[in-house]
């Protein structure tokens, strides 16, 4: 579908800092997922759908968003602190994080300003660790469940045990039309799919059982597939220098969603994608400014 400036995009979910040995980043998916989409593209009405906490790291969150050209009206500012998640990198620059509980977008509650968002969305992304508190998980599936039939609706697994279950991960099938995930999340849903073959015989598979309209597969250093309106597309990986994988696949997410809204050919949407997210590798923090050979124009 061909778009104008008007339609939004919403990151909708997690806003946090990713606290570093080198200090604090702001991060949290569905907030890398909005930036970058920003970043990729002035196309779009870009917001975020979260929450933050009374204090300097919500104050610095919402600065943060602006700048980066973010809407920040359904951005609640509550009692409950600032999410914070501590970041451990290994010697491949790889991360495993450590999650605060109890902080303010676990506790992200249904308003007007988040139904008169979703009415006008276009495009969204969610994923699992937003919804590891039942306030968040029933405002998020309201959300996704508000906006038209004709929107995107990815569902990026972004698996953080122990913050899912199989309950969850299906109810968010149910209502996404769009699915991305990685080589190591793929058993789990083939399983929850009651599905069996190899990778890229698993997709159409998949999307049959939830009734989606495309998935997007990453394959680390290999790549990555993408099965779009019935047909498979295929994109090697891109050699990098991995500084760290933080956000990254969130770039590729918000690769898909510009492109795919642009009415690019998917194999060209899928390539991009796997260069977006070899550059981030490349580059300290979740969402470094891209080159404009990576943009959408």
């Amino acid at each position: 579908m061909n778009v104008d400036g008007s339609v939004s995009v919403v990151g909708l979910g997690e806003l946090l800092w990713d606290i570093f040995p080198d200090g604090p980043r702001f991060g949290g998916a569905p907030a890398n997922f909005a930036c970058s989409t920003a970043a990729l593209s002035n196309k779009f009405d870009v917001a975020m759908a979260s929450a933050v906490g009374d204090d300097e790291l919500g104050q610095n969150a919402l600065q943060e968003l602006k700048r980066r050209g973010v809407g920040t009206s359904a951005v609640a500012v509550r009692s409950e602190p600032t999410g914070t998640v501590h970041v451990s990198l290994n010697e491949t620059g790889h991360a495993s994080y450590q999650f605060a509980e109890n902080t303010a977008w676990d506790f992200l509650s249904w308003n007007d300003g988040l139904e008169e968002l979703a009415a006008r969305t276009q495009a969204l992304c969610f994923g699992t660790l937003g919804q590891r508190n039942q306030t968040s998980r029933e405002t998020i599936q309201r959300f996704v469940q508000s906006t038209p039939d004709s929107a995107l609706k990815i569902f990026d697994i972004n698996l953080r045990p122990p913050f899912y279950d199989d309950d969850v991960i299906q109810q968010s099938l149910r209502i996404c039309t769009a699915l991305k995930l990685n080589d190591e999340e793929l058993p789990l849903v083939a399983k929850l799919s009651d599905a069996s073959g190899s990778d890229y015989e698993l997709l159409p598979k998949i999307a049959d059982r939830w009734k989606l309209n495309t998935i997007a597969l990453t394959l680390g250093a290999s790549g990555a597939a993408l099965w779009h309106d019935g047909t498979l597309f295929k994109a090697d990986g891109v050699e990098t220098t991995v500084r760290d994988t933080v956000g990254a696949g969130d770039s590729f997410t918000a690769t898909l969603a510009v492109g795919l809204l642009s009415g690019c050919d998917p194999q060209h949407v899928i390539e991009r994608a796997c260069e977006v997210a070899a550059f981030v590798c490349s580059q300290d923090g979740a969402t470094p400014e891209f080159p404009d050979r990576l943009k959408f124009v």
